[in-house]
């Protein structure tokens, strides 16, 4: 496994946040909702998502409870913004109707489950980025969130080939960091807004924030 050093880690956050600015990401109102958004975002865009999020609240369904209790079809359609809407309505309807029959709710779920990412992943449809948000996000556990921006950069920023990693093994690079819940909120935060804004897929090496220590940006610029 590639090792990566607290003093390289740090030096990205650093230079990020100096960029910026503290992201207060998860943006969600409630724990209900934070957890709607982890579903909703899967394969696609956050402004997709938000379009959703919105319908869902126009129609009081903006929780766990009110998404068990309501029809598969009127789920679907409030969630048609976020693409693939028949499967995440289905993997909502699930996820709500297993958190509100067995626990009441999400927060209760997080003070009484004993093993929550293992009851997380048991669940049809969640898988680990998706769990490991909920985690975080909602249940402030300290677990570093892996996501298809996160792989992107430490690849092109170290040189490392993490977009073929296993999960967990891209996890474990942040081993090496502080178990600090706010620094792996905000971390992966700004993964997630320098992948979209700089290191895109066809990404703008020369306006990139982090350029000075890109492996990528290094190698294209002597290209």
């Amino acid at each position: 496994m590639p090792q990566l050093s607290r003093k390289q880690l740090l030096s990205l956050y650093s230079k990020l946040r100096s960029h910026f600015g503290f992201l207060n990401w998860w943006p969600a109102k409630s724990n209900d909702e934070m957890a709607i958004g982890a579903i909703l975002t899967q394969n696609t865009s956050w402004k997709n998502v938000e379009k959703a999020i919105a319908r869902l609240e126009a129609n009081r369904m903006l929780s766990l409870k009110a998404i068990a209790e309501a029809k598969l079809s009127k789920v679907e359609r409030a969630i048609r913004p976020s693409g693939f809407f028949r499967q995440k309505a289905k993997r909502l309807k699930s996820f709500s109707t297993y958190i509100v029959s067995n626990y009441g709710g999400i927060d209760s779920f997080f003070k009484r489950s004993k093993e929550p990412r293992k009851e997380l992943l048991s669940i049809g449809g969640i898988g680990k980025e998706t769990a490991d948000s909920m985690l975080l996000y909602a249940g402030n556990r300290p677990i570093f969130v892996i996501d298809a921006y996160t792989r992107r950069v430490l690849s092109r920023v170290f040189g490392i080939d993490a977009e073929r990693m296993g999960y967990e093994e891209v996890q474990r690079i942040f081993d090496v960091l502080p178990a600090s819940i706010d620094l792996y909120k905000d971390f992966h935060a700004q993964f997630v807004e320098l992948a979209k804004n700089y290191c895109r897929k066809k990404p703008l090496c020369s306006k990139c924030p982090v350029r000075s220590m890109c492996k990528y940006a290094s190698k294209a610029a002597s290209t």
